[in-house]
């Protein structure tokens, strides 16, 4: 009878722990998804942007080349053994606080030996977990410091609690543009993005535009892009895109000159998916051919490499990189057809400091 009694009360006992213990999840992951949703929020489309005003010349000039190069630096973390979660690796923080640094300085390191007029750089973070909340934009500043420079937020994210073994934490990145010339004005405008929970993995997409005056009196207008990936979708895609190419139509019929660079996230050529991958149908979901159907007449993809064979500026993060792996080309330049294209590049760097490879543009303006 006391052995009867004994088990009921046991299993009375166990049956509670076992209550608390889901209601203490329950309560837990309640309370994280409130946090998620009330630390939500979207920075204001039309944003100004205080340019530093470090630019050595103040004109831009007609006959003159100039040169321009695009880089995502990939939050400082990816050296050729990572592999991030979010791409179906396991890594979610950059390997060290050393090897963060390494890999911004080697970025712009080689963005110098192109003695550029025009950087453009994405995924720059700033006090974010997955970096050691390192500055990246402060040391290219620092680099740069004879550049005038415009930064706009990219993405900030709440505290994310996955991978379990190493959360990634919170997020804070952005675009920044350096410029020998002084950038008289800018503005950042906030791309549409998903209304879902996706929306939490794809916070705050912009682009930015930086406006350098010429010498008949228009400007040379810099669009730093870095567009969705994750949380995606065809809609999404072409609501940027739509976006993205009227606000550079606006300025050519003003008589302005516009070049955009950065990472497009779509299969920048169309075909370096197959190209570049032995002719196979790899489907990422982000990968989706650009849409030049949308481009209005007035503005050009450049694509018309200098390099025999086609240079990839991207690979997949779900396995360590080695030759063979799965590339993409999705980082590129637009320009408005008063923009004369007079060398495009794909620079290979085997993504020794990040996951994408720089794209070098030699431009002049027509008059």
């Amino acid at each position: 009878m006391k052995k009867k009694k004994h088990r009921k009360s046991l299993l009375k006992t166990l049956l509670k722990s076992f209550l608390c213990l889901f209601l203490a999840v329950v309560v837990i992951l309640g309370g994280y998804i409130a946090y998620l949703f009330l630390s939500y929020s979207r920075i204001e489309d039309n944003q100004p942007i205080v340019a530093s005003e470090n630019g050595l010349m103040e004109e831009i000039e007609f006959e003159k080349t100039y040169t321009a190069v695009i880089q995502n630096l990939g939050f400082g973390a990816y050296t050729q053994d990572f592999t991030f979660f979010m791409d179906g690796g396991t890594e979610s923080w950059a390997t060290s606080e050393e090897s963060v640094k390494n890999c911004i300085n080697n970025a712009a390191y080689e963005a110098e030996k192109h003695n550029p007029d025009f950087i453009l750089f994405q995924e720059v973070d700033f006090d974010s977990t997955r970096s050691y909340h390192i500055n990246q934009r402060d040391i290219l500043e620092k680099r740069f410091s004879s550049y005038s420079s415009a930064f706009a937020v990219n993405y900030h994210s709440a505290f994310l609690f996955y991978p379990f073994t190493q959360p990634h934490g919170s997020s804070n990145s952005g675009i920044l543009t350096l410029s020998k010339y002084n950038i008289t004005s800018g503005v950042r405008r906030s791309l549409p993005i998903s209304e879902s929970v996706s929306k939490f993995l794809d916070l705050d997409r912009c682009y930015s535009i930086s406006r350098i005056p010429v010498e008949n009196g228009k400007e040379l207008v810099l669009f730093n892009v870095h567009l969705s990936a994750y949380g995606g979708s065809d809609e999404i895609r072409t609501a940027q895109m739509n976006m993205l190419f009227e606000d550079m139509k606006k300025e050519y019929e003003k008589g302005n000159y516009c070049v955009c660079g950065g990472d497009f996230n779509h299969d920048f050529t169309g075909d370096s998916t197959q190209k570049l991958n032995g002719g196979a149908e790899v489907d990422f979901g982000w990968a989706q051919p650009f849409p030049t159907k949308l481009l209005p007449d007035c503005i050009e993809r450049c694509d018309d490499y200098s390099s025999e064979t086609l240079v990839p500026t991207c690979r997949n993060c779900d396995i360590p990189y080695k030759k063979g792996n799965f590339t993409i080309v999705v980082d590129g330049f637009l320009v408005t057809k008063n923009v004369n294209v007079k060398r495009v590049e794909n620079i290979s760097t085997e993504f020794v400091y990040s996951d994408h490879n720089p794209v070098v543009l030699e431009f002049e303006l027509v008059r």
